[in-house]
């Protein structure tokens, strides 16, 4: 993603002007490498300006899409689509567990090479997203799981 200031460039090509909101929701993009979703960027706004309605927030983020500087990833869960600001093709992992999105480099080769179905078709973007645990819910369930045993072989007794 470009600097505040060279999206700030691209609204005014398009007529439109880089208010203290927009600033403050481009800026948050910018540093957020979670994957945020409209209303966590919202409540990261409301921290600062608590007069920013939900809309502006959503707009600026449509606004992001359309300039292409921010895309949206795939519906991961219930909590609403998620957003992207890394630029560079990428894949994601996702934990089933505590829901957090990270980027992943993977070097895959193209699907078009690897499937004869997609032979004749024109991939315009690749994109995996692995579901899993990550290290520290892996760890969680792992001692559930004892836990479990262990209460198991109590009430065996």
């Amino acid at each position: 993603m470009r600097s505040v200031e060279q999206i700030a460039e691209l609204l005014r090509k398009k007529g439109l002007k880089l208010t203290p909101q927009r600033r403050l929701i481009i800026d948050i993009l910018l540093h957020d490498r979670t994957h945020p979703t409209v209303e966590e960027v919202y409540k990261k706004v409301l921290e600062t300006m608590p007069e920013v309605s939900r809309t502006t927030v959503y707009n600026t983020i449509r606004e992001m899409l359309n300039l292409g500087e921010v895309a949206e990833v795939q519906d991961l869960s219930d909590g609403g689509i998620r957003y992207d600001t890394t630029g560079e093709p990428h894949h994601h992992f996702f934990c089933v567990r505590c829901r957090a999105l990270v980027d992943v480099d993977l070097a895959l080769p193209p699907v078009a090479e690897s499937s004869s179905e997609l032979a004749d078709c024109v991939i315009l973007k690749q994109q995996l997203t692995l579901y899993g645990l990550c290290p520290a819910c892996s760890e969680l369930q792992r001692q559930e799981e004892k836990m479990e045993q262990k209460e198991e072989a109590v009430s065996s007794r």
